[in-house]
């Protein structure tokens, strides 16, 4: 029970994206560097650990309102006696100066930089000081996703390459579009924990609308690497239908606000997500095999 209580605070899926995403800038700075499996294990390994630092300081900083909202109340810190919060900072530590030591030696500090800010970022900008503060946490706090898309980049060539910069804005927007669904099916549990989510703020219709706006500047900015000639027709074509398929999702929360609509909103955004990296591995890949 006490190991599975220590891999629950580092959550692994969150992690997984997160990787994912650094994964996929790397790749898109493939044109102007060579292919390298061991940059990509590298990174994989560099990233997966920041982000397991960065989830396990939000788990200590977050243990008060975790005992109170029903989503949260079983997480380890909250039920698990045996887990000492000071352990649990000490792990973070360690994981954030394992990542930032190998991403040194073995990559750049370029790639080190962007993991670190990543890290700080969701773990005191977001969670420390936004998170109950402002309904801007979110925006804000998305920018950890994009450090990650930038240490891809980086871990590729240290100068600075546009193409993570552009996905690093994707992500960006990303964040927001994809979170406040989420937030609106749990608002009352933020509500009862005192979080300023902007459902809880504004109300969920408003939120809707947020939603919809902030998707139609993510789709837009996704097409700035095939309007700036960096991918071509396949990375467009998959960017115009995930965009499509984000925003149709979109315009029916604006209508039905459902449980079942907003669930599946909140797929839609992943789904979006995968389409989007998913276009541009390909595209890339073919451009990058001429």
């Amino acid at each position: 029970m006490e190991l599975r209580a220590y891999i629950s605070l580092f959550k692994l899926r969150i992690c997984g994206l997160i990787t994912f995403s650094a994964i996929v800038g790397y790749i898109a700075a493939l044109p102007s560097t060579t292919l390298s499996f061991y940059n990509i294990v590298l990174l994989t390994v560099a990233t997966m650990l920041a982000a397991m630092s960065a989830s396990a300081f939000n788990h200590y900083f977050e243990r008060d309102i975790d005992a109170v909202m029903n989503r949260t109340r079983s997480r380890p810190l909250v039920i698990e006696k045996s887990l000492h919060p000071a352990v649990v900072i000490a792990i973070a530590l360690g994981l954030l100066l394992v990542a930032l030591l190998l991403s040194v030696k073995a990559l750049n500090y370029m790639v080190a930089l962007h993991l670190g800010l990543g890290a700080f970022v969701y773990a005191v900008i977001y969670t420390v000081w936004l998170k109950r503060r402002s309904w801007l946490n979110i925006i804000i706090g998305g920018l950890a996703g994009s450090f990650a898309v930038l240490a891809g980049g980086a871990s590729a060539s240290p100068g600075l390459c546009m193409q993570p910069v552009l996905l690093a804005i994707v992500m960006f927007f990303w964040t927001p579009s994809h979170f406040w669904s989420f937030a609106i099916l749990h608002a009352e549990d933020y509500r009862k924990a005192g979080i300023p989510m902007l459902p809880v703020v504004i109300g969920y219709q408003k939120t809707a609308l947020y939603i919809m706006l902030n998707s139609i500047l993510l789709v837009l900015s996704s097409l700035l690497p095939f309007v700036l000639g960096y991918n071509g027709l396949i990375y467009l074509v998959g960017a115009v239908v995930s965009g499509a398929y984000l925003l149709r999702w979109n315009g029916r929360l604006l209508n039905d606000m459902s449980q079942e609509i907003l669930r599946k909103n909140f797929m839609a955004s992943m789904v979006y997500l995968a389409m989007l990296f998913g276009a541009l591995i390909v595209d890339t890949i073919v451009r990058y095999s001429q």
